[in-house]
């Protein structure tokens, strides 16, 4: 696998999915920052009230051009940033086969709701959707013989022999493949993806190498090329991209992953949290302290690339109510099923309906117990808690109208929650696919667009609209067909 080879590298291989794993949306977020302002680039050079539109409803046996193709893109983009998910992808849609920026545009979208929502369907859309962009990046590359590559035909200076359209075909090829990485992490995390995920980064890695070799070479012979800028662009922040601390720590952090080492804060918290669960006496036989648990995970949590993991900031925060500043410690409400659901184990529960009774007889402990307690500052909270973990249980015993109770509690009790203000979206979003279950498509996009629109700043709320976002997109079909 390398920049010099041509379609008989090309990734074919049948990816299975097996899992999903909360830690790998940081390199997609590179990647994305990445096509963002790749395709940004090129919009910003248009003056004011000059900025072209494209012929979106062109017939699909005519060819995009690169012009078209990064101008679409450009305005996919901005659908994209205003939230305008659906438009942006049916913008894409049609020629994502057939033109390389709309490949790429489309399958970054695509990729990055996978990551973000972890549903099996979701992951599967995301790896044929990049298999299928990198099929079209690779129509559009140099077609180099067995002895030829492009770095010796940049060491005979034969730039000419290198259309700007395979040029920017490279940059487009080695950003797939980047996401690729992301999700072969995202399918499983056993030796043989993690060492096809680094080989696809190498390989990626390689190409923009090569890339910024020709950029050095055009820019020394002064070549005209009409997207210039958008090249440059493109290849700068690729290398810009493996220079960051990001890709390096997350490379870093599949190994620890191996190792039982990485995002100590949520192990530590997760450990916390199921001893907490457990009766005394079988918590005193492990030697460990709860309490001491839960005060180590805020000085365990990381940053990459400046940003903070989506989990571990949810684990510190719950970690809170064990902060030596309070006067004493406040017990949390089943923490390790809180986050079974955030992690959307539920769904896989479901399958088992002996699972699914014997968590909710968990639940239901839970709740008596919260009933005979004196009232404080979390009541409200855990009590709504409790209730969006009773309502995915009966959900999935199929008991529709006990669970709507369950999850209506919550909705009305959302002026008095404190704390723990994502259970009020994350509820809406249960109930909707209830009311989709019992066949009241209307009703359900209706409250799905109410969870989308009326919240905002809580925790996970990017999983969360993306989740939304595929949903609606695959009602709003299907109530049309």
């Amino acid at each position: 696998m390398a920049l010099v080879g041509n379609g008989a590298e090309l990734e074919v291989d049948e990816d299975i999915f097996e899992d999903a794993l909360e830690t790998l949306s940081v390199p997609s977020r590179v990647d994305m920052a990445t096509s963002s302002q790749h395709f940004s680039s090129f919009d910003s050079k248009q003056a004011p009230g000059q900025h072209r539109t494209s012929n979106v409803k062109r017939s699909l046996s005519t060819k995009v051009d690169l012009r078209s193709g990064l101008e679409e893109c450009a305005m996919a983009l901005n659908l994209f940033l205003s939230n305008k998910f659906t438009d942006a992808l049916e913008l894409l849609r049609p020629w994502a086969k057939e033109s390389m920026y709309h490949a790429l545009g489309y399958s970054t979208i695509v990729v990055l709701q996978a990551v973000m929502t972890f549903e099996q369907q979701d992951i599967q859309n995301g790896i044929s959707a990049m298999k299928d962009a990198l099929q079209t990046c690779q129509k559009y590359r140099k077609k180099c013989t067995v002895v030829e590559s492009f770095s010796s035909l940049l060491s005979r200076g034969s730039l000419e022999q290198l259309t700007e359209e395979e040029m920017h075909a490279e940059i487009c090829y080695a950003e797939c493949l980047l996401q690729k990485a992301a999700l072969t992490f995202v399918q499983d995390e056993n030796m043989i993806n993690f060492i096809k995920g680094g080989l696809k980064i190498r390989t990626s890695y390689q190409i923009y190498k090569e890339c910024l070799s020709i950029l050095h070479v055009i820019q020394k012979n002064k070549v005209e090329q009409q997207f210039f800028y958008e090249f440059e662009g493109g290849v700068k922040l690729g290398i810009g991209a493996f220079n960051l601390g990001s890709l390096v720590l997350f490379y870093h952090g599949r190994i620890e992953l191996l190792k039982g080492n990485v995002e100590e804060a949520t192990y530590v918290f997760l450990k916390a949290a199921i001893l907490s669960m457990l009766p005394e006496e079988d918590v005193v036989a492990t030697k460990e302290d709860v309490v001491t648990l839960f005060r180590q995970v805020d000085g365990l949590k990381q940053r990459i690339a400046g940003k903070s993991i989506p989990t571990e900031k949810f684990a510190v925060r719950k970690a809170r109510r064990y902060s030596p500043s309070l006067s004493a410690p406040v017990k949390l409400v089943l923490p390790a099923l809180e986050m079974m659901y955030v992690w959307n184990g539920f769904p896989l529960v479901s399958k088992r309906k002996d699972l699914s009774e014997n968590l909710l007889v968990t639940v239901e402990k839970a709740e008596a117990a919260l009933q005979s307690e004196n009232s404080s500052d979390y009541s409200v909270d855990d009590d709504c808690l409790v209730k969006l973990l009773k309502g995915c249980c009966l959900k999935n015993l199929q008991r529709p109208l006990q669970a709507e109770l369950c999850f209506n509690h919550v909705v009305q009790s959302e002026k008095l929650l404190k704390y723990d203000h994502y259970l009020v979206p994350f509820t809406l979003f249960e109930l909707a696919f209830l009311y989709k279950n019992q066949g009241e498509i209307d009703k359900a996009i209706k409250v799905l667009e109410t969870a989308r629109n009326n919240y905002k700043d809580y925790s996970l709320e990017s999983r969360l609209h993306f989740r939304i976002q595929a949903a609606l997109h695959l009602w709003k079909k299907s109530s049309s067909d």
